[in-house]
């Protein structure tokens, strides 16, 4: 039986209980959710298969040294004794970084300076020889985390951020974060249940996360690699039948439908979907959201999900075609998206109140360095007295609920296959 040992995987603010869900439904243990990050314990396979399946983690750490340290110098001392042969040779191009919540360190860049200069000297004292620092694709990446007195060092499993997924060939300005796209649709409960609407689409991130989720693709499928390839322990065997295996991939029922007022946009989202390879199941047009009419696409939006990440603008009063943007973009949910379930995430609340609409959910996230909320609203013809009656008296739906295991088939819709190196 492999050994099981201590893993942190890290996220975005307000994305830890989606992770958590997720690390569980992997089969992870001991889960339990940090700030920004979920730890968790397993083998080299859950290393391998956190980092190729995960949909809201940021990167995979793997804890080799936990102390405490007053100041740098301490730190230096400490890990100094860490015996880094187990980790790499002194030909190992590393990087470091850092992430310091602390009175007593108060320069990340001073404790990253003095990490590198423990292992360097701790090689020297060895074999006479320093390990260079390589901050472009290096051979091994190091994370330290400082909060208060208390220091952790960990491999960094994953190398470049996991959000980055890989299928992104174009851009428009600002595209949301991929994982935070994944999480929203999470925490909306989507698992391709009904059809799926995005109305300002921009660059289709939102779209081909739906997609993805709803046949169940891993989103690692599409990178080029991850840092553990370059690890001294590195199963090749292991990885290989982890990244081949589709046995857990289903087929949609459904559709999804995008559309954006900007021909770049629109074109932009067409080569990331084509990229992604989900093109079959995504539809995308130009098309003002206000002049759009989803019967003309689908006979019924009952029981559709709509996630939207509209332009925020200035959280001022006076930018007034922001605001009347949110206006019309309340007026067409109520009017043409009737039975459907809408979500929308705004860092504008001036904005969101132009909506006219109540939301029956808030939740708190941050998109970039933007406090946002995560707006759910139920669309109805009539009343809301009405909707509210019936909707006691009516079977509850599967919109807007974390379902933690899903329904699952076989699927194969894409060719890519992993070899051994």
């Amino acid at each position: 039986m492999s050994q099981e040992f201590e893993m942190i995987a890290k996220t975005f603010k307000g994305l830890e209980s989606v992770l958590a869900e997720e690390l569980i439904a992997l089969g992870a243990n001991n889960v339990k959710v940090e700030r920004r990050a979920v730890s968790f314990t397993g083998d080299k396979r859950m290393l391998y298969q956190a980092n190729f399946s995960l949909r809201t983690a940021s990167r995979i750490l793997k804890p080799i040294a936990q102390f405490k340290a007053n100041n740098a110098d301490e730190l230096y001392l400490k890990a100094k004794e860490i015996d880094w042969s187990q980790y790499m040779t002194v030909t190992t191009g590393f990087a470091i970084d850092a992430t310091v919540y602390s009175e007593e360190f108060r320069h990340s860049k001073y404790a990253t300076y003095r990490l590198k200069d423990a292992i360097a000297d701790w090689w020297v004292e060895r074999e006479g020889k320093r390990p260079n620092v390589k901050i472009s694709d290096p051979d091994m990446n190091l994370n330290v985390h400082i909060a208060g007195t208390q220091v952790i060092i960990s491999l960094d499993s994953s190398g470049e951020s996991l959000h980055k997924r890989g299928y992104r060939v174009a851009n428009t300005e600002a595209p949301i974060n991929e994982a935070l796209a994944a999480g929203m649709l999470l925490l909306a409960g989507w698992n391709g249940q009904s059809d799926f609407y995005d109305p300002m689409c921009g660059s289709g991130t939102l779209l081909i996360e739906a997609a993805l989720i709803a046949q169940n693709i891993a989103p690692g499928i599409f990178r080029k690699g991850f840092a553990f390839e370059k690890w001294n322990d590195f199963d090749a065997e292991l990885f290989s039948e982890i990244y081949n295996d589709d046995s857990k991939e289903r087929e949609f029922h459904h559709h999804i439908y995008g559309s954006d007022a900007g021909y770049y946009a629109v074109q932009v989202a067409m080569k990331n979907i084509k990229a992604a390879g989900v093109q079959s199941c995504v539809t995308v047009k130009q098309i003002r959201m206000q002049e759009l009419k989803p019967s003309a696409q689908a006979q019924d939006t009952h029981g559709a999900l709509v996630v939207i990440n509209p332009p925020y603008g200035a959280r001022l009063a006076q930018d007034k075609d922001v605001l009347r943007l949110y206006a019309d973009m309340g007026t067409t949910l109520k009017h043409q998206f009737a039975g459907a379930t809408a979500w929308i995430i705004s860092s504008n609340e001036d904005a969101l109140k132009c909506i006219g609409l109540k939301p029956s959910k808030r939740i708190s996230l941050m998109n970039g360095e933007l406090d946002c909320h995560f707006n759910q609203y139920e669309l109805f013809q009539g009343g809301r007295k009405d909707f509210v009656k019936n909707k006691q008296t009516a079977p509850s739906s599967k919109n807007g609920e974390m379902t933690r295991f899903a329904h699952e088939k076989k699927n194969n819709k894409h060719n890519l296959k992993y070899s051994k190196k």
